[in-house]
């Protein structure tokens, strides 16, 4: 039996001969991976119909590409399917067998499997800091973390006791911008900023062995820039509480955060429960809120020296 169950057309324009109306191309894309998906279940269109709980007519227009389904159709066309949403919808890993059968492997495991597959990967493949990894990535310290943190004032005291280089790294993208990171993101847009900020990092990390980074807070949304800090750096996470975060901005002299302060701490809050995920994937995590200045740069030193296996000395 024909898994297609009917032609592809819709109705209408068969019937009548009317002229089709241009077909936007990720509708057709879909419709393709519908009636690919579809085939390779052995599936017909009715069957997936009434498995979906759709009419076979919405179905077909949809793999035709003139159906613009909603998302629960799409979930529904996709449980019938047996496969995810993302598959239905194709992103990067529905892309070949190979990513499936990578997919599936990494699939329901802990936080713990995946970061050891991450690690053995990126040695596999030359780009990991596991065993064959980058031999100078101990002397490399890169500081994580939402502003105010204390990355860059913590970051320039440990470099002058390490005796390190302190880059901070916004800076060097407004030089390689020629521009301030607001007029980056206003004139640029998000993209040019993450390829300037891949280059201040690649740079950072072809000229200085030994350095103490103070990253921006937001390198950690770009998987590939984030790749490259954990693979070539040891990374120690700069936590605050929210409140502390808020603070430090504004005796910076920078007051834009408390204009409207319940919403900006909303936001706050907000944007570091995304980012803690991706945060505590350092190789330390340090809280700033505990100590004073003082205090807190002695228990950094001392917990820093002792990752990377150089001696103590009285500061």
């Amino acid at each position: 039996m024909d898994v297609d169950s009917g032609a592809t057309a819709p109705a209408e324009a068969r019937q009548h001969g009317a002229e089709e109306e241009p077909r936007h191309p990720f509708l057709v894309a879909l419709g393709e991976r519908v009636r690919t998906l579809r085939s390779r279940r052995g599936m017909t269109r009715k069957a997936v119909a009434i498995a979906a709980d759709v009419s076979e007519r919405h179905l077909a227009n949809l793999e035709y590409g003139t159906g613009n389904a909603s998302i629960l159709v799409l979930l529904q066309v996709a449980q019938a399917l047996q496969c995810s949403l993302a598959e239905l919808i194709g992103d990067v890993s529905t892309s070949s067998p190979e990513w499936l059968l990578i997919r599936e492997l990494l699939e329901k495991r802990n936080e713990a499997d995946l970061r050891r597959a991450r690690i053995a990967i990126g040695g596999l493949l030359g780009g990991g800091a596991a065993a064959g990894g980058d031999p100078g990535r101990k002397a490399r310290i890169a500081l994580i973390g939402l502003r105010g943190a204390g990355k860059s004032t913590l970051g320039q005291r440990l470099a002058d006791d390490l005796g390190f280089a302190f880059i901070e790294l916004s800076r060097e993208i407004e030089k390689f911008a020629g521009c301030s990171i607001n007029e980056i993101h206003s004139l640029y847009g998000t993209p040019a900023y993450r390829r300037y900020e891949r280059r201040a990092l690649e740079e950072a990390i072809q000229i200085y062995p030994e350095v103490v980074i103070a990253t921006p807070g937001g390198l950690v949304s770009d998987a590939a820039n984030f790749n490259l800090l954990l693979s070539h750096c040891t990374t120690v996470w700069l936590q605050a509480d929210p409140a502390d975060h808020m603070g430090r901005v504004a005796a910076q002299g920078d007051m834009r955060p408390m204009a409207a302060s319940r919403e900006a701490m909303e936001d706050l809050k907000r944007i570091l429960a995304g980012r803690s995920a991706f945060y505590s994937k350092a190789d330390m995590s340090f809280d700033t809120s505990a100590y004073n200045l003082e205090d807190a740069f002695q228990a950094l030193r001392a917990q820093v020296r002792e990752a990377i296996g150089l001696e103590e000395k009285h500061a």
